[in-house]
């Protein structure tokens, strides 16, 4: 079941500036995202953060990442344990278009930032990359590796001695299509996706839909209740959050709670059964 979809950080991370695509450490401390026009960082589209005394506390002060680059730095997302932060670029030295790179992190900060090989990256653009619960598991959007259509989704095996990642290979089953589907998540089963889609990204509505395996193949989804979706409008970015994981957030413009062209959102639900995710609404 699904509660009401509320504001994340009104006024310090939701404000009058477009926020995309939020990720939360499993100590709930320490939350990033990306915007592409909040003044005061190294390029036009760039990770922000902020960080909380704890849990329960207001976020404080939102800062640029330390990682960004002049160029666009976007879609951050922590590993489940919180030791990674993932995230695209289209800096210098990349495959082509964005590629998806990961620096460390730990109490002392942040990392080098570290681009992940031909295995993932293509001449094309690679978005969105979030990792199961286990780890395990790479999960992104591509519109370089071929696939049915526009954007696509795909996933990838971590090697077991953890020095990279296997070949990524499309999401098995009917769930690509000729559309855009991109910006996706592993909900807390390990299996289920929540993704967006959108006959074109840049100029039709974007919706997220759900998805749950059968037989290891996925279907083509079922629309999200409009407890999240908005007809007409543009959500996307979900995440699951790994501080509370019957927690999703997500991106849009509710007109009931707003503050800029797009917002963060955080949303309770739970995981009953395949149609769980929709059919609260009705």
């Amino acid at each position: 079941m699904m509660s009401s979809a509320e504001l994340v950080g009104a006024g310090v991370i939701s404000t009058e500036h477009t926020e995309i695509r939020m990720t939360i450490d499993p100590t709930g401390t320490l939350a990033l995202w990306g915007s592409t026009n909040r003044p005061g960082g190294a390029g036009g589209w760039d990770l922000w953060m902020s960080r909380r005394a704890n849990a329960s506390s207001s976020w404080g002060e939102a800062l640029p990442a330390p990682i960004n680059s002049a160029a666009r730095d976007f879609d951050p997302a922590f590993s489940p344990d919180g030791s990674e932060l993932y995230f695209f670029s289209d800096r210098p030295g990349g495959t082509g278009g964005d590629d998806l790179y990961r620096v460390a992190v730990s109490s002392a900060g942040f990392g080098e930032v570290q681009a992940l090989g031909p295995e993932i990256n293509s001449a094309g653009d690679e978005w969105a990359p979030a990792l199961s619960p286990d780890g395990a598991t790479l999960l992104f959007a591509s519109d370089g590796r071929g696939g049915a259509g526009r954007h696509d989704l795909f996933v990838a095996r971590r090697n077991e001695d953890g020095s990279g990642w296997q070949v990524a290979a499309a999401v098995p089953g009917d769930l690509n299509t000729p559309e855009d589907e991109f910006d996706a998540t592993f909900l807390m089963d390990g299996s289920s996706l929540v993704f967006a889609r959108s006959k074109n990204v840049e100029e039709a509505p974007i919706s997220l839909y759900f998805a749950q395996p059968r037989n290891d193949r996925y279907p083509s989804g079922t629309p999200i209740s409009d407890r999240v979706n908005v007809e007409g409008g543009a959500t996307r970015g979900p995440a699951q959050s790994w501080h509370d994981r019957d927690v999703l957030l997500f991106t849009g413009r509710r007109e009931e709670k707003t503050m800029g062209s797009m917002d963060l959102y955080e949303i309770r639900y739970r995981l009953i059964d395949v149609s769980s995710l929709t059919r609260e609404a009705q």
